[in-house]
């Protein structure tokens, strides 16, 4: 098969380019011109499929809240050709041997896009690791502060330790969610406001949460030697942090997620709990630094923390955002929000692609999200100056809520190809799933 585009997404630059793809990989990238007979996709941008690595399924157990059915059918609509799976929704949570295979099992034949699994750290479980990464984890979440699930229990810094001690030299990651108790809980004693407000609720997870937890982290890196991630990013004060660890050298990493780089908590009204998740989205300017962590690359990786639930858990009828489950719904247009801000800004789409594509991969360790030879044909043709208004009639998540309904983004998936087969075109999905388990 061979598609060529007037523009084209590779080794970071957009150019005019044909791309031959033999059986599911990407053969060879070519001059425009190297064209005889094949998919011509005119100015539409030919791009690596976006590669997201923070998805909260939560099949099985919790499949009511999301699927893998309706996850991965969301995800090939916005142009996602790999998902990695979360550990902690499910039940079990996906903490040992037995339960990862249980969560494999359950996935068979549902899947449009492929589909990595991360393992949880939790105390108790630090003997099981390398198992886990033997049997095709490819690495591993862990909580500092309650996860908000009694079946996925938290570390302190000695379980820290223990996890990052035990997957030494595995060069698989342990996936830090970075807030620890006590700035929360001294937040606690001096809230003002009643259960809808959201600046209340903010104030409840201040800054300090995050900023401790990573310091946490580093101090752990720097004596074991693991590497490290930290997970949805919500704190730009930590960026300093990340900072330290990069000139130091240390294998210490972080990512942020579209919706703290598209909201700010001023515009978020009260009585509102499709907004709320944890860590918050903060102020405006929070948002414009954490914009500049993107830009320098001090943050590797954009993904959606995509985590949804059953309507009623979010409180919507009553506004309470303190009892409203913590979790925004974003996987399907995850792409078009971050191009919207950055277009706003001036910043490249092949920057974009980069962050959400190739950034992930390299997280995960996987050999996704590039147009390069030898790699998967995980290809999408975007049209980066078409315009969309999310509805509740285009969501294809299990459920409808999402904070960015009604919001108007720059950029549409026309196409979706998956290991060189297209799976998504024209707003239908093509074919029937085949998504793979991609393991470590």
């Amino acid at each position: 098969m061979i598609l060529r585009s007037r523009r084209v997404i590779t080794n970071d630059r957009i150019a005019p380019a044909t791309i031959h793809i033999d059986g599911e990989k990407i053969a060879r990238v070519s001059e425009y011109d190297d064209f005889e007979q094949g998919e011509d996709f005119g100015d539409l941008v030919l791009m690596p499929g976006v590669v997201d690595a923070h998805v909260h399924v939560n099949e099985p157990g919790r499949t009511e809240w999301e699927g893998f059915t309706t996850a991965t059918r969301a995800a090939a609509a916005g142009g996602v050709t790999t998902i990695v799976d979360m550990p902690l929704n499910s039940i079990p949570p996906t903490t040992s041997v037995e339960a990862l295979m249980t969560k494999a099992e359950s996935m068979e034949g549902k899947c449009r896009v492929d589909v990595g699994l991360w393992g949880g750290a939790v105390p108790g479980n630090a003997g099981e690791l390398r198992a886990m990464l033997d049997r095709g984890a490819l690495g591993f979440k862990c909580f500092l502060v309650d996860s908000g699930v009694p079946e996925f229990r938290h570390l302190d810094e000695g379980g820290l330790h223990d996890a990052m001690q035990a997957m030494r030299g595995s060069g698989a990651p342990l996936l830090v969610h970075a807030e620890v108790a006590g700035p929360i809980d001294h937040a606690a004693h001096s809230l003002h406001g009643d259960a809808s407000s959201y600046k209340r609720y903010l104030a409840s997870r201040p800054h300090e949460a995050e900023d401790e937890a990573i310091e946490m982290v580093l101090r752990n890196v720097n004596v074991t030697g693991s590497d490290a991630h930290i997970v949805h990013l919500s704190s730009a004060n930590a960026l300093d942090i990340l900072r330290r660890a990069r000139d130091a050298r240390l294998p210490l990493t972080a990512e942020t997620t579209p919706h703290y780089l598209y909201f700010d908590a001023e515009r978020i009204p009260d009585g509102a709990p499709q907004f709320k998740c944890a860590p918050p989205i903060r102020e405006h300017s929070n948002r414009e630094r954490l914009w500049s962590g993107v830009r320098e690359e001090t943050i590797v990786s954009i993904v959606s923390d995509h985590s949804p639930c059953r309507p009623e858990l979010k409180h919507l009828t009553s506004g309470d955002v303190e009892r409203a489950w913590g979790g925004i719904a974003s996987l399907q247009f995850g792409l078009p929000i971050v191009w919207t801000e950055a277009k706003r800004r001036g910043i490249p789409l092949e920057f974009v692609s980069s962050m959400m594509s190739r950034g992930p991969a390299s997280v995960a360790r996987i050999a996704k999200g590039q147009i390069k030879a030898g790699f998967d044909a995980d290809i999408i043709a975007f049209d980066p100056d078409a315009r969309m208004t999310i509805t509740r009639d285009c969501v294809e998540h299990r459920h409808k809520v999402t904070p960015y309904e009604g919001e108007e983004l720059h950029g549409v998936v026309r196409t979706t190809f998956l290991r060189g087969a297209k799976i998504y075109e024209h707003a239908e999905h093509v074919g029937t799933p085949r998504g793979r388990w991609i393991r470590r």
